[in-house]
């Protein structure tokens, strides 16, 4: 084929791509000295709302390079296809196909995007269908066994059975590196597959437009129209061998398509455009010939993206890339150097913490430039910019947990928070922000809590009066999702509003988030306005059945009521029972308003003793069995901080073998290894602060609860430069409670301990037991 000019604005950056190894080498960091993502199995997830990404990243990384093992569209003869739902991350471990991969995926989300630019390797006929071709045989996948798969941090391989390719995936932060090893074949075929998505509808692509720059550079972009309601991924795509031809298939129905119609845009013919299309790129292989491919992403343009690829990946070196991703994980994982009862512990524990990794994720080039949430383009002056912010999860112990083992990241996260404020025509902080857009998925408005529990943490340089601004901005929003009613009758009413009591009670708690902001800040008029309404969850709490309730307009509770239904009934995964326990920032208050320490600690009890009845369940997608423990359930949010209540009610022993319980029997090295979805690393961030023996049950305040540890041995490696060593002494499966706790030589009483404390380094002591402490 004749090669094609390249364009010479791209002529220095591609140069740049040819940077020498010696080069490269001078700034690569020292590689870490421990090996800790050996014990990592990044297939641990869960078959309800998606298997976790199985793929090749970075940490926090912004491409997420995963195979994608079956195409389900969100509808399906009009009406919702369920099984949509189960591919959120694009992956089941229980098929046996694989379709391609993609370089955008969540992990473990309740709901799901992305999906971007599916590469899949074939070679015979040319089929350019995923599943079945419009005359019924067989589509373009491959079937494969996990015998032959391989995941690791940083690296993913397959054998795709049906070709006798073995794909092989790793990634830097922006850019994927794609090693296929292919038979001799004159008929071998690269896809990329730009109708694919991960929760796929019939206008999801808004359009596509794809360059062939040269016969080894391909540029291009996509818009789609889903969770992000206008999402834009720039992509450069390098093959290591020149193509001997190409094409694709458009699958619109064209009305216009004025001059174009000259050509035969078909074959080579280098400009693709469209709403949905399928290329091609045709290659002569000989036996176990490696053809390689370097995959930049940008949200800001293709030359945004080819400086991301000349900058991160500058060789053809595959075994290069991959072990500088792992040597990366390995610094990161490092900075928990754990002990576990057992060899599978350590899995479950060095996953657990892979997993709080994954999310959010870098979004910038790597000259600082990214796409805003107002579709103009930013640069980052003082900060990283980050994305994918699923607050009403995260908020809880993922961005407590990096204020802990990532300060640095959080305050850049905080930041990015700041700037979405800033660029908001709304005024208002991120609730679930994706890709240059807010999503409005769950309730609340967390990003306060993130804010404040930093503040309270002494984390960051970000600007605490603009914070403040931001967060009371954010609170004043008349038309966002019942907080005009909560501010007008000081709650939720539930004839305004579904979920109503889940509103009020999140509100409330995020409204005391934004007086402790105040407080910090020195604004006693703010303070005053958000402490009072961090009150008003005593208005949906009915004393004449001692259970939270949803309330009327007209003041009255609904009538029509059961506790522990989970539809319909104010509550948003969970129920009166369970969510009924979140009032985060007044627990001595709710006790007292519940009865009491003893009737409190009754109500916990029976949390983890009744039976849940499957009525109370079937109606709602978010919640099923894998997550439940009686009435508890861990696998939905709500739920994370009730296990420590119990330190307030006088009982921490009780604390002690729940949270042992927990641990065991929601997490495990399996692929069936999380009880529940694990919300962007929310799930994982619970098992690491148990793990350790503490959990911040009140974001926004400096304390954390202690719990019952489960590793040995913990050295946690902080930021400032300190060494805080945790050691449970007599550790085994059986001793889960407490003794007595020393910190550094000197006996603890309190069951609360602070992050000051924490930052101070040295030493906790934990004196394990099979019995409990007498009170």
């Amino acid at each position: 084929m004749r090669k094609l000019l390249v364009l010479l604005t791209l002529l220095p950056l591609l140069q740049a791509c040819q940077t020498s190894d010696a080069e490269h080498n001078a700034s690569d960091p020292p590689a870490p000295t421990k090996n800790l993502a050996q014990y990592v199995n990044p297939m641990i997830g869960t078959s309800r709302m998606g298997h976790t990404f199985p793929g090749a990243t970075a940490p926090f990384g912004m491409v997420q390079l995963s195979p994608q093992t079956n195409f389900e569209p969100y509808l399906e003869n009009g009406t919702y296809n369920p099984l949509t739902y189960e591919y959120c991350a694009g992956y089941q471990h229980k098929d046996s196909t694989i379709i391609g991969f993609s370089h955008t995926n969540f992990s473990g989300t309740g709901h799901a995007d992305l999906g971007d630019f599916l590469v899949m390797p074939t070679v015979g006929p040319l089929v350019l269908e995923p599943l079945k071709t419009h005359e019924g045989s067989k589509g373009f996948y491959s079937t494969f066994s996990h015998d032959r798969e391989t995941a690791a941090p940083g690296y993913y391989r397959v054998a795709l059975d049906t070709y006798g390719i073995t794909a092989e995936l790793t990634a830097t932060e922006r850019v994927g590196f794609h090693q296929y090893t292919f038979p001799r074949s004159s008929d071998a075929h690269i896809l990329l597959d730009l109708v694919y998505n991960v929760y796929h509808h019939d206008h999801k692509n808004v359009w596509t437009f794809v360059r062939v720059e040269n016969d080894s550079l391909v540029t291009g972009y996509r818009q789609t129209h889903g969770w992000a309601r206008t999402r834009m991924v720039f992509f450069a795509m390098q093959f290591s061998k020149p193509f001997t031809s190409y094409g694709h298939e458009k699958y619109d129905t064209m009305t216009y398509n004025g001059f174009y119609r000259r050509f035969n845009e078909t074959e080579n013919f280098p400009e693709m455009a469209g709403h949905n299309l399928r290329a091609y790129f045709n290659f002569d292989t000989e036996e176990d010939e490696k053809i390689k491919l370097k995959f930049a992403l940008s949200s800001v343009s293709t030359e945004g993206a080819l400086k991301n690829l000349a900058a991160e990946i500058p060789h053809w070196d595959f075994e290069k890339t991959r072990q500088a991703t792992t040597d990366q994980w390995n610094r990161e994982l490092a900075k928990v150097e754990a002990e576990t009862i057992t060899d599978s512990g350590m899995t479950t524990f060095y996953t657990a913490l892979y997993h709080t990794m994954l999310s959010p994720i870098l979004y910038e080039d790597v000259d600082g430039r990214y796409r805003g949430l107002d579709q103009n383009i930013h640069t980052s002056d003082d900060f990283t910019n980050y994305t994918v912010f699923s607050l009403w999860d995260t908020y809880r112990a993922l961005h407590p947990l990096f204020n802990l083992l990532h300060p640095s990241r959080n305050n850049d996260m905080i930041k990015s928070m700041l700037a979405h404020h800033d660029q908001s025509v709304h005024h208002m902080l991120p609730i679930w922000s994706h890709y240059a857009n807010e999503n409005w998925c769950m309730i609340g408005y967390h990003a306060t809590s993130v804010i404040a529990d930093a503040v309270a943490k002494q984390v960051g340089d970000f600007d605490k009066a603009h914070a403040l601004e931001a967060a009371v901005n954010t609170a004043h929003v008349p038309y966002f999702d019942g907080l005009g009613d909560y501010m007008q009758y000081q709650y939720v009413p539930e004839d305004k509003s579904h979920s109503s009591v889940s509103k009020t009670l999140e509100l409330a708690y995020d409204d005391w988030c934004i007086a402790q902001l105040a407080k910090a800040v020195g604004d006693p008029e703010v303070e005053k306005e958000f402490s009072q309404r961090a009150t008003y969850f005593h208005h949906v709490y009915d004393p004449s059945i001692g259970y939270m309730r949803p309330k009327l307009a007209n003041g009255q509770f609904r009538a029509d009521f059961d506790p522990l239904d989970t539809y319909g009934q104010g509550f948003i995964e969970g129920n009166s029972w369970n969510y009924g326990l979140y009032v985060p920032h007044q627990i001595d208050t709710m006790i007292a308003m519940m009865g009491g320490k003893e009737r409190f600690s009754q109500h916990l009890d029976s949390l983890f003793t009744m039976e849940l009845d499957d009525k109370y369940i079937e109606h709602n997608e978010d919640i099923t069995r894998d997550g439940i423990i009686g009435n508890y359930v861990h696998g939905n949010e709500p739920s994370h901080h009730v296990v420590y209540l119990y330190n307030w009610a006088g009982q921490p022993h009780k604390t002690q073998a729940r949270v042992r319980m927990i641990m065991d029997a929601m997490y495990g090295p399996t692929v069936e290894g999380l009880g529940g979805n694990d919300d962007a690393g929310q799930m994982s961030a619970w098992y690491i602060f148990s793990s350790l023996g503490f959990y911040p049950v009140t974001p926004g305040s400096s304390d954390y609860a202690l719990g019952s540890p489960l590793v040995k041995r913990a050295v946690l490696h902080l930021e400032n430069g300190k060494t805080l060593t945790i050691t449970a002494q007599n550790q085994s499966q059986e001793n889960v409670y407490v003794n007595r706790v020393l910190v550094n030589g000197q006996p603890w009483d309190d069951f609360r301990i602070s992050h000051a404390d924490l930052m101070q380094g040295g030493e906790i002591i934990f004196e394990m037991s099979n019995q409990p402490t007498p009170r």
